[in-house]
């Protein structure tokens, strides 16, 4: 099981746990929401959970909940630039299709 991020996605998340002033790393998961069926979670993690996986990757500590590994397992975070819009994109090869909004997704 991985979970891995882009240079960008490491950078930018670097940069957000600095200013912050702390934190242990940065937590993904999933949640049942929007018309596909589950929505991304992403959130500043000051300590683990004993049941959470983390993985380390470019420097950053990513935690995932047991609930949530096996929809996010193989999942690469990018975080990406397009025009005037900039925000992280989640390369999941589990996801099978997504709404049109791309707000939520199933596997």
């Amino acid at each position: 099981m991985s979970i891995t991020l882009s240079e960008s996605a490491a950078t930018r998340v670097s940069n957000f746990l600095h200013n912050r002033g702390k934190g242990f790393g940065l937590r993904l998961g999933v949640r049942t929401s929007g018309c596909s069926g589950m929505a991304y979670v992403l959130e500043f993690v000051d300590a683990p959970q004993p049941e959470d996986t983390v993985f380390a990757d470019k420097g950053v500590n990513v935690v995932i909940d047991p609930k949530s590994l096996i929809y996010l397992d193989g999942t690469e975070l990018d975080f990406v630039k397009e025009g005037l819009n900039e925000g992280f994109k989640f390369n999941n090869p589990n996801m099978k299709d997504e709404c049109g909004c791309g707000e939520s997704f199933n596997v």
